[in-house]
């Protein structure tokens, strides 16, 4: 089959014809085989058949497979050296005679004269010499070395290119296309051979450069072979190169020219399809010219599918697009999104599970509204020293620097999943559920020189700056947003750097408040049965009563106020509150009943203390408060 889709003319019965048009039923139009068959006495009968011949998944153009003459790099041959002692190009070629076949990808070529054979190409030439004691290894050989040498992640995905690699035919390197780079070489017709000549070579590359790739094209051969050759002698190439191997060496120009030669980048990501595209190309170019991988590190990533776990198609109308994501939720909620999948397997998306994203960023963004609005006017002659602080806020920072370490080591391995689970965890439950809930009455109601705010006040900074710098690889216009709303005069987020916070882990003050913790559960689930039946309104209104186990007593004792770190009116030891009658027990028997107060409510700072002046109807803080606000003013 010729490449205008005709037969031969030299065949017999369908030479000249086109291939779709020889194989109608007896009778039709095209029915051209069928009938030499007949006339022959050879047709025992025709009739149509459905079949599942190769067609166009794109145009679906129905296709057939033909024999073309196509360019090759060896997998399995060390590249020879030349006269000089340099490394010579590994050879590209033509797999020889009718019916040879490379592997999958190859295709064979021949003509009547027989079959030809296609030697070093300016092409490969012009990507070697190879490293030092590059003739001792092949192409293979160099590249499943780098894979061992390469991180991948998920480690699975080395397993998967190192077996490609490994089987893989002779590496295929041209297309026939109309467009595309096109494979600039001349081949004398009566050998065979391709020209290899550095003037000819300087020719082609000095019109590429000045009218870009077409100049292959419209030059005229006879520019490029000079006087002392016949433009009829030799054919000029018209295939391309294919577009992996264009791709494939990217790392040339954006990180060698940038940062110099032998750069290698950090990391690769792509979907986990280019084992057998990008990464491998780029890998095999950079092994037959460099020695070794072009990048450190490679990252594979599955595929998004429709909320249905549909494989998204265009012709199906399946498919979400981002732009309409980040039009109408905003570009962070999208990577809120992929952060919170494990993308290494494909994964789902859709309204729903978008709408799930946009709730999780709500209370994360609320989280930096507080931490905004507490900070307004600080200054850092408030900050206390650690070593002052009271426990809780010492917990805190241990807990920052317990988050640290975590999110350092899912930051590493790329696995931002549970990079975003932790975060999360940690902004609600640690943060926004427990210490902000706490710490309020503090922050609203204590003067504000008095050392407990200003711990608060400084460890909200740290949290400030710690939470920022932690999201903004994730929400990346957020946490600059944010970051800009507290110091417009400073630059992004972006140009900051992780502070170490590993000097205020404490493990024995972590335990003890991981049991206090605990407690607090206890008592809250305890109130909770008498605020549904309306027997009492917020938490401030309880009077525990507890019966602690004994290990508990020291542990609550450390709090100085387990009714702060409760947020309720008054607690109480109580040895005689029995199993039975205890409104919650937790696992070691610390047994609590809540029940309402009698105790009078203060009108500034709502708590229900013992030392409400009833004259004032303010506690003794609030008092003092206020004194030494008409002071100042």
């Amino acid at each position: 089959v010729q490449a205008n889709g005709t037969y031969r003319a030299d065949w017999p019965v369908v030479g000249g014809m086109h291939v779709y048009n020889v194989n109608g039923r007896l009778g039709a139009k095209n029915d051209v085989v069928t009938s030499a068959l007949s006339a022959a006495g050879a047709l025992l009968a025709d009739g149509d058949y459905r079949h599942s011949y190769p067609h166009s998944w794109r145009s679906h153009a129905k296709l057939i497979y033909r024999c073309t003459p196509q360019w090759f790099i060896p997998m399995d041959k060390s590249p020879p050296q030349n006269g000089e002692g340099d490394h010579a190009a590994w050879h590209i070629g033509g797999a020889a005679g009718p019916g040879a076949h490379s592997g999958n990808d190859a295709r064979t070529f021949a003509n009547g004269a027989g079959a030809q054979s296609l030697r070093p190409s300016t092409i490969a030439r012009a990507i070697v010499p190879l490293p030092e004691g590059g003739e001792d290894q092949t192409l293979r050989a160099l590249a499943l070395t780098a894979i061992e040498n390469t991180r991948w992640v998920p480690e699975r995905a080395q397993n998967r290119i190192t077996a490609m690699v490994a089987g893989r035919p002779d590496w295929l390197i041209s297309r026939q296309r109309a467009w595309g780079v096109p494979i600039t070489l001349f081949v004398d017709r009566r050998t065979g051979e391709y020209l290899r000549d550095p003037a000819v070579d300087a020719r082609i590359v000095a019109a590429v450069r000045a009218g870009g790739a077409d100049a292959w094209y419209t030059t005229d051969p006879a520019h490029f072979l000079g006087p002392e050759r016949d433009p009829a002698d030799y054919e000029r190439i018209g295939d391309i190169l294919d577009v992996w191997f264009d791709s494939g060496c990217t790392y040339a120009f954006t990180l060698e020219d940038r940062y110099g030669a032998g750069t290698r980048a950090s990391l690769y990501l792509e979907g986990s399809d280019q084992h057998r595209g990008w990464f491998q190309s780029s890998l095999l170019e950079s092994c037959g010219t460099r020695g070794h991988a072009p990048y450190e590190a490679v990252l594979t990533h599955g595929f998004a599918l429709d909320a249905a776990g549909k494989k998204m198609s265009k012709s199906v109308g399946n498919t979400v697009d981002p732009l309409a994501v980040v039009n109408s939720e905003g570009a962070d909620i999208l990577r809120l999104w992929v952060a919170s999948t494990n993308y290494f397997d494909d994964v789902r998306i859709g309204k729903e599970v978008l709408g799930g994203q946009a709730d999780v960023y709500r209370k994360l963004r609320n989280t930096f509204r507080y931490l905004l609005g507490s900070l307004d006017g600080w200054s850092e002659a408030e900050r206390l020293p650690v070593a002052e602080m009271p426990e809780l806020e010492r917990w805190v920072l241990h807990r920052v620097a317990e988050i640290d370490a975590e999110l350092r080591v899912h930051a590493a391995n790329f696995d931002f999943n549970p990079y975003m689970v932790a975060l999360n965890s940690f902004a609600n439950s640690d943060l926004s559920a427990f210490y902000f809930d706490i710490r309020k009455d503090s922050l609203y109601c204590d003067a504000p020189a008095s050392p407990k705010r200003r711990a608060c006040r400084t460890v909200l900074d740290t949290l400030f700056h710690a939470l920022t710098k932690w999201l903004a690889p994730v929400l990346v216009f957020t946490a600059d947003e944010v970051w800009r709303t507290r110091f417009p005069q400073a630059g992004s987020v972006h140009l900051e750097e992780w502070a170490d916070h590993s000097g205020w882990r404490d493990e024995a003050l972590g335990q003890r408040w991981n049991r206090l913790r605990v407690l607090r559960r206890a008592v809250t689930e305890a109130i909770e049965p008498k605020r549904k039946n309306k027997l009492l309104g917020s938490s401030n209104e309880a009077a525990i009563r507890i019966n602690f186990a004994k290990p508990d007593i020291e542990v609550v004792a450390s709090t100085g106020s387990f009714e702060e770190l409760c947020i309720v009116a008054s607690i109480e030891e109580d040895a005689t509150i029995q199993p039975s009658t205890a409104g919650v027990s937790d696992t070691t028997l610390t047994l609590v009943i809540a029940e309402a107060t009698n105790l009078p409510r203060c009108e500034r700072c709502r708590r229900y203390l013992p030392d409400v002046a009833p004259a004032t109807q303010l506690c003794t803080r609030c008092t003092d408060v206020l004194a030494l606000t008409e002071v100042a003013a």
